[in-house]
C-alpha cells in the first residue's frame, strides 16, 4: 500500500495518534500555579522558551540524527540523559515506548523504544519520509500540545490557543531548518526556570498533568 508521505506525517502527528501526549505539560502546571504563567502573552512567551532553549531544540536535533541513521542505542542514552527529571524522562519514554509500539503494529517496520524525538526520527527513516517536514510538523504538534495544556491551566479560550499557536509558526520552521543538518554537538539550551518547574512538578497540592 502506498500513502503519500505528508498524509503519514500529519498521521503519526495527529492528536488522535496514541502517545498520550495530552497527559503531559512539561512542567507547565508548575509554572501556572506558581503564577510565572497567567495569560496568553505569558503562554506564548514560555512556551517560545521551550522551543527556543529547551526540549524543543533538543528534541529536532535528536529526531534529525535518528533519520540519518546515526546510533539508535546512543542517541536513546543522550535522549534519557537530557531529561532534568524523573518526570520529563516518564515524559519521553512512555510517548516515544507508544509511538514505536503504534508504528510497528501499523506499518510493519521494526521500531524501537526510544526516547520520543528518537522514536520519530527513526520512522522518519524507515518510512522514507522527508525529514525537514517531519521536523516543522514535530515542533508544532509540540508545542500546540502544551498550548492546549495551557487553554486548560490558566483558563484561555481556544481562539486564544489557534492564535498562540500561529505565533509560535515561525519559530517551529526556524528551528527545524537549524535542525536538519544539526549533530549531537548542537544541542544546548539554558532554560533553568523551565527544568525547576518540572523538578516540582510532583510537589503540587493538586495536579491535572503527569508532569
Amino acid at each position: 500500500m502506498t500513502t503519500d508521505p505528508s498524509l503519514t506525517l500529519h498521521q503519526i502527528f495527529s492528536p488522535a495518534f496514541p502517545v498520550g501526549s495530552f497527559a503531559w505539560s512539561h512542567g507547565l502546571e508548575t509554572a501556572v500555579q506558581q503564577g510565572q504563567v497567567s495569560d496568553a502573552d505569558g503562554l506564548e512567551n514560555w512556551l517560545a522558551a521551550v522551543l527556543r532553549h529547551g526540549a524543543g531544540w533538543s528534541d529536532a536535533v535528536l529526531l534529525a540524527c535518528a533519520a540519518r541513521g546515526e546510533d539508535a542505542a546512543a542517541l536513546t542514552e543522550l535522549g534519557r540523559a537530557l531529561s532534568p527529571s524523573a518526570e520529563r524522562r516518564a515524559e519521553t519514554m512512555q510517548q516515544g515506548r507508544a509511538f514505536a509500539a503504534t508504528v510497528s503494529d501499523v506499518w510493519g517496520v521494526a521500531i524501537p523504544a526510544a526516547p520520543y524525538p528518537v522514536a520519530v526520527g527513526l520512522t522518519v527513516r524507515a518510512l522514507a519520509l522527508p525529514p525537514g517536514v517531519a521536523l516543522r510538523l514535530y515542533l508544532q504538534a509540540f508545542a500546540a500540545n502544551l498550548t492546549g495544556a495551557g487553554l486548560r491551566l490558566i483558563p484561555l479560550g481556544q481562539t486564544d490557543g489557534q492564535r498562540i499557536t500561529l505565533a509560535l509558526s515561525p519559530l517551529c520552521a526556524e528551528l527545524a531548518a537549524a535542525a536538519q543538518d544539526a549533530g549531537t554537538d548542537d544541542i544546548g539550551g539554558f532554560a533553568p526556570l523551565l527544568d525547576i518547574a518540572s523538578q516540582r512538578h510532583d510537589m503540587l497540592y493538586s495536579r491535572l498533568f503527569r508532569s
